[in-house]
């Protein structure tokens, strides 16, 4: 049996419905009125500049005269069907579609020039939907051949990164704001600031003078809290997280919403230690036993009661804890984005950046373009959510080969992109860590009077220093860098505010 044919001598497949068959979103007339408006009125073209390409356009030779109708009125040439005949002459694509002919044509169908811009959206809206086919298309070729090198998490988690940029490529919204709208904005935050009891900008960390340094965290910034092992990065992650959860307070707005007016709901990502660790730190911070003795059941009836008292008075609080480990930055901000719209959330902290996997084949990259995208990826999520995000970070080696143990920006693992897209740098330091494990020794030759002089100074040393913590502002984008004092204490793992009279200064020491 032979194929039909129809009245235009096609052939149809065997087996094929024609009015199954469907083809890429498009409209040419469209783009036809749009080009023709470029050439009657070189005006159209600077309303639709800003986010229209020639790719964007069906018809592939619509394209190549957009761009070829870009570059010569960017070159600040007056473009028309006149001005064009030479150009149409020499190309063969256009010789093709009728050369001078088909300028003219389009130049008859053109529109008003304040209707450009809606018609160069509406072109760059079926390029979008056309690339919305084709992601399905690939999504569904990978799901039906499934490797070994891809799991199924990891093709949707790169599903999703490519989803994620085709809708960041396809605000066509963006551009310049007037000044008025950005100073009213500002103006809403520095009356949130006035009316809060701790008059700051941002969320509290609890911390008062650190506080005073930062102004507390500051929505759509990235923070980067680094120190070498053991030095409480992770505790006082916590206890900033706990702060804010504590502190958070809603109010109604006009449009009957929930918004926070102090402190945040917390989503906090442990891909080191897990959720019950996390609880049990804050649950000895709060009822300032020992993190150890409740890990072992160590209590005595009091202790116990007192821990259970605690664990009732913080088992309604907003922090939401992920501890899933080695995540991917496209997984984790899946999961950020989904807190966001089920529970408000006002603040992440990551811990620890160095524990995140880049999305997908970019995995194959080396170290360095590995952390480049992770920490782009949080900087990004940060703006997007509109949140502060805390990420915890290791730092290199070269800080124990130091005299002054001291972190400085240079001792940053890749520092390159981290102190690049962070707004924020901060470091941990506690002295008294470096002292216990430094002892003085005899030295050769050394009388009883010279060793022991040294012996007491060292004593005296970690007794000043004793329970007490540095925070090293190193880089901050919005205001001054400084040292922040804090008492610290090992054993229930809390970091808190020096007493006033302990010898330290009032306020940072710059």
């Amino acid at each position: 049996m032979e194929p039909k044919k129809d009245e235009s001598n096609v052939y149809a497949l065997p087996g094929i419905d024609p009015a199954l068959v469907r083809e890429p979103p498009h409209n040419f007339e469209a783009e036809q009125a749009l080009l023709g408006s470029i050439l009657v009125n070189n005006a159209a073209y600077h309303r639709v500049a800003e986010f229209l390409k020639g790719e964007h356009f069906a018809d592939p030779l619509h394209g190549k005269l957009f761009d070829s109708l870009a570059r010569l009125i960017e070159r600040g040439q007056v473009v028309s069907a006149i001005t064009l005949k030479t150009y149409v002459e020499q190309d063969e694509a256009m010789k093709e579609a009728g050369g001078a002919a088909y300028i003219a044509k389009l130049a008859a169908a053109s529109v008003h020039v304040i209707d450009a811009g809606g018609f160069g959206r509406l072109v760059h809206d079926l390029y979008l939907l056309r690339q919305l086919v084709d992601l399905g298309q690939d999504v569904v070729n990978s799901a039906f051949k499934p490797t070994l090198e891809e799991t199924a998490i990891e093709q949707i988690e790169i599903a999703e990164k490519k989803l994620y940029d085709l809708a960041s490529v396809g605000q066509t919204d963006g551009g310049f704001k007037p000044f008025r709208a950005a100073l009213t904005e500002a103006m809403v935050a520095a009356e949130a600031a006035y009316s809060r009891a701790g008059q700051l900008t941002g969320v509290s960390t609890g911390l008062v003078q650190l506080d005073n340094l930062l102004g507390g965290l500051h929505r759509s910034d990235l923070l980067i809290l680094a120190g070498r092992p053991s030095m409480g990065k992770t505790a006082l992650a916590t206890n900033i997280a706990f702060n804010a959860v504590k502190a958070y307070r809603e109010e109604h707005g006009e449009d009957g919403k929930p918004k926070a007016v102090d402190g945040a709901v917390v989503g906090f990502f442990s891909l080191e230690m897990s959720a019950e660790q996390l609880a049990n730190r804050i649950l000895s911070e709060q009822s300032e036993i020992s993190s150890e003795k409740i890990r072992r059941g160590e209590l005595i009836s009091s202790d116990f009661d007192k821990v259970l008292s605690v664990s009732q008075q913080l088992e309604h609080l907003n922090l939401f804890i992920d501890d899933t480990p080695a995540l991917s930055i496209a997984a984790l901000r899946t999961r950020a984005r989904r807190l966001k719209r089920t529970h408000g959330l006002g603040m992440l902290i990551v811990d620890y950046l160095q524990l995140l996997s880049p999305s997908g084949r970019s995995r194959q990259e080396n170290r360095v373009q590995e952390v480049s995208e992770i920490t782009r990826g949080l900087k990004t999520l940060a703006k997007e959510l509109d949140v502060p995000v805390l990420a915890l970070s290791q730092l290199s080696r070269a800080v124990e080969q130091r005299e002054d143990k001291r972190p400085q920006l240079s001792d940053l693992r890749e520092s390159g992109s981290i102190e690049q897209d962070a707004d924020v740098v901060m470091f941990v330091y506690r002295e008294e860590y470096y002292l216990t494990r430094s002892e003085p020794t005899r030295r050769a030759e050394e009388n009883d009077q010279r060793f022991n002089e040294r012996h007491d100074a060292w004593k005296q040393r970690c007794e000043q220093t004793y329970g007490k913590a540095e925070v090293i502002v190193a880089k901050q984008r919005h205001g001054p860098t400084g040292i922040v004092r804090l008492a610290f204490e090992g054993a229930i793992t809390k970091f808190d505010n020096l007493p006033a009279d302990d010898g330290q200064p009032d306020g940072p020491a710059f």
